[in-house]
């Protein structure tokens, strides 16, 4: 009996001696591993900070030991969210400002800057989130009642989509904007030949100019307040939509130092200067920051009539909205940039700006392959247009087609919004799709995202049917689409987006099954853990 015992107690150190070490071992999960046959499994390993291998918890068990064992108890992971298109520096700016969204009239407008300069007691007030579309009153704004309560502070409010401001007197007082001004890829909105405080587009770079230069210090702490936002909702990396030099060199050197777990994938602003700096330097590629793209903005939105339509508005007869760049520039800058190993990603949401964008991409890209160019929103588009996605990646964002439905018909009539946030027509031209919110345009919950795309409604489950619901995506679509699809789309389809051995171990426990709790159930879904590099970077 005693020889049987020393026998297994020797086997069993043998078999302890056999196992590789590794860094830590997650077992007994329900995985979604997002690889090219969409399988499950229940566990895997992770050594210096990358997936060894996947599989069940008995196989895992017996080929690996680690000191870290994480027992997931059945429940779900997928791996890390990446939002292909947001503004992670302006949430963050946005957490330091005065928040107008969800506000239901212009009242409430000046009733949160009012007890926000009550706290603050700032010389110049900055905000950001109003939509005169949930307003009763639905018409814009006017600066009368800034300059009654705000005679002397500059006031500048930004609307949710960032293609229109609403500034007071003492704001105008600071630039040399008048009745008379008129600014290319702009409009300074004028009742009865006067200024009423709103401006578009363009226009609004004389507004930035005046506004107070951001310290170093509000910058980063703008940039962590973001990260912590993104990791509580299972976010490992953002497609930063449009950044200057100055904020990329600070996200690389806080990433650098350790003080940045995210990821981020930064479009550069189209810009001479940035064109110039990074089309000599070429890519720039850590193991947390790629720089290989730049962001073009083609028109406004459409919620601020700044869309670029082919035929009017149909609330607007006279208006067909405004190109943020001329014809010539979008030419000039796709030309430099396709002789480069850089992306172009451009925003465009009119049918005319997509019409422009897709046709001066094929041009440019003739005979080359493989560049992953990006139509950002693609909202409103021609019939013949979806054809031109073949080899051009749509990059959407599922919640501005549930935000939007209320009112976007009433812009562009009955017939247009038909081939409008068409995002199953665009997956089937180009066979993949980016998912991204445009936070903080849209909530920033990669949750609502994957709602919206499969259910194609609001909160409130309207409408009954859903929005067009012929467009809604599969949910295994909208997992690929926020995992998988939007590494591809990244050129980063070999390092993440899905749970396989030899990619980054960037991962999320979640409180629900995504893929079969009721669809009203998915918005409430929690994130228990999130995962970069293997670490745990946001606990519950």
């Amino acid at each position: 009996m005693k020889k049987t015992i020393l026998f297994l107690f020797v086997i069993s150190i043998v078999s302890c001696q056999n196992k590789l070490q590794v860094d830590a071992i997650v077992m007994n999960a329900k995985v979604y591993s997002v690889n090219s046959n969409f399988e499950e499994a229940e566990a895997f390993a992770i050594k210096n900070g990358k997936f060894v291998e996947v599989g069940t918890s008995n196989d895992i068990q017996k080929k690996y030991t680690s000191e870290e064992i994480i027992d997931a108890k059945g429940q779900t992971i997928v791996p890390g969210f990446i939002d292909a298109h947001c503004h992670f520096f302006g949430m963050g700016l946005a957490e330091q400002e005065v928040k107008l969204e969800g506000t239901t009239s212009y009242n409430e407008v000046i009733t949160r800057i009012i007890d926000f300069q009550n706290r603050k007691k700032v010389s110049f007030i900055v905000g950001r989130g109003w939509d005169q579309n949930d307003w009763e009153t639905k018409e814009f704004p006017t600066k009368e009642k800034l300059d009654s309560v705000f005679p002397d502070i500059p006031v500048v409010l930004t609307r949710v989509d960032g293609h229109a401001m609403l500034v007071n007197q003492a704001a105008l007082n600071l630039t040399a904007l008048n009745a008379e001004s008129h600014i290319d890829g702009g409009e300074i909105i004028l009742e009865n030949g006067k200024l009423t405080g709103v401006i578009l587009d363009a226009a609004m770079s004389e507004i930035r100019k005046v506004i107070p230069s951001i310290s170093k210090e509000k910058s980063t702490m703008a940039l962590k307040d973001a990260e912590r936002i993104c990791l509580n909702l299972g976010l490992t990396t953002v497609d930063e939509a449009g950044l200057d030099k100055s904020v990329i060199d600070l996200i690389d050197s806080l990433q650098q130092a350790g003080e940045l777990n995210i990821r981020v994938y930064a479009m550069a602003r189209s810009d001479d200067r940035n064109l110039d700096y990074y089309l000599n330097k070429g890519i720039v590629k850590t193991n947390k920051l790629n720089v290989r793209s730049f962001k073009f903005v083609a028109d406004g939105a459409l919620g601020s009539r700044g869309a670029t339509l082919r035929a009017p508005y149909s609330d607007r007869a006279d208006h067909y909205g405004t190109l943020s760049n001329s014809f010539e520039r979008l030419q000039s800058v796709a030309k430099r940039i396709s002789n480069s190993k850089f992306q172009m990603n451009s925003h465009a949401i009119g049918d005319s700006a997509n019409h422009i964008v897709l046709n001066t991409y094929k041009t440019v890209l003739k005979n080359k392959k493989d560049r992953r160019w990006r139509v950002e929103h693609a909202q409103i588009l021609s019939e013949e247009d979806f054809e031109l996605f073949d080899d051009i990646i749509p990059s959407i964002q599922p919640t501005h087609a549930t935000s939007d439905m209320y009112w976007a018909a009433d812009r562009i009539g009955n017939e247009r919004i038909k081939n409008g946030y068409a995002f199953k027509k665009l997956l089937n031209k180009y066979g993949k799709i980016a998912l991204g919110t445009d936070f903080p345009v849209e909530h920033v919950s990669p949750f609502l995202t994957f709602y919206a795309a499969v259910s194609r409604q609001d909160l409130d489950q309207y409408p009954e049917d859903g929005f067009q619901i012929e467009n809604a995506l599969t949910r295994e679509e909208t997992l690929k689409g926020m995992t998988i699809w939007a590494a591809y789309s990244n050129f980063e389809e070999e390092e993440k987006g899905s749970i396989e051995a030899g990619k980054l171990a960037d991962f999320i426990i979640l409180d629900k099954d995504i893929m079969e709790t009721p669809l009203n159930h998915i918005p409430t879904i929690k994130v228990i853990k999130t995962f970069i590099d293997g670490k745990a970077v946001y606990n519950q």
